[in-house]
């Protein structure tokens, strides 16, 4: 683990190193970087992949005042600063996605392509946000309990061996800090209307069976985005489609990537 001290946070980051193009992935809520060892595994040889852990999450140290997805998207391009990169593929799942945009407003001469998995460029709707923000309340409150975790876990993985995997991790973090991150990911405002401006290439995964992101929202993304030619429908994927269903999801950013203008 590295860390760069960037926008008055400690951000913790992995790096392959190497030559070979940048790819910088973001993960996605409540997890954290090690979610991207599969893509790491399937592109290390040919590039440099850097994953990261955003403010709230995995082991970067976060300066305890309130966020938005745009100061974390601020945090991904002084990252890009520390390392002495100038231009990357930018991506991430769900929330990583949601940062992965704002990088790409924000800074477009710095963005070569993205990536985007479940995610969209919206905001939640209307009616299950007091159900997220119950959930987010009560693992403040009280922790994490094992009913809590199971009903996250659904959500987000849906396969046993990663909800247990997954579980004792988020039972070992800080629960405090979970209250700014909801906010971040509560209140995000709608960027839909500014996909038309993000001229990068853009490779949006999904997984059919993603029960917090619905296709058709992935489908809107595409449609707003002039760099994507449509999504790819990962069979049977849930949200977290890079992990329950990597070979797929790697087979289409491979194929994505590889085939970038030079």
């Amino acid at each position: 683990m590295n860390v760069a001290p960037v926008n008055g946070q400690q951000i913790a980051y992995d790096d392959t190193g190497g030559d070979g193009p940048a790819i910088v992935l973001a993960h996605g809520f409540l997890m954290d970087r090690t979610m991207f060892a599969p893509q790491v595994a399937a592109l290390r040889d040919d590039y440099r992949v850097i994953t990261w852990d955003q403010r709230g999450f995995g082991d970067t140290i976060h300066d305890g005042r309130p966020f938005t997805y745009w100061d974390s998207a601020a945090d991904s391009i002084a990252l890009l600063d520390h390392l002495g990169i100038d231009q990357a593929i930018v991506g991430g799942m769900s929330q990583g996605g949601f940062i992965s945009l704002r990088v790409a407003l924000l800074a477009p001469e710095r963005v070569r392509a993205l990536i985007l998995m479940d995610t969209q460029a919206g905001t939640e709707n209307t009616e299950v946000i007091p159900l997220y923000q119950g959930m987010i309340d009560e693992w403040v409150a009280n922790g994490p309990s094992d009913e809590l975790v199971a009903a996250t876990a659904g959500l987000i993985l849906g396969e046993p061996g990663l909800n247990e995997e997954w579980a004792v991790k988020w039972k070992a973090r800080p629960r405090e800090v979970l209250a700014l991150c909801g906010q971040a990911l509560l209140t995000r405002d709608d960027i839909t209307g500014r996909l038309g401006e993000i001229a990068a290439p853009a490779l949006v995964v999904h997984g059919t069976a993603d029960l917090s992101i619905s296709m058709d929202k992935a489908e809107a993304l595409a449609a707003g985005l002039p760099g994507s030619g449509g999504v790819v429908r990962i069979e049977g994927g849930t949200h977290a489609a890079n992990l329950t269903h990597p070979g797929p999801v790697n087979e289409a950013i491979v194929a994505f990537v590889g085939a970038l203008p030079a």
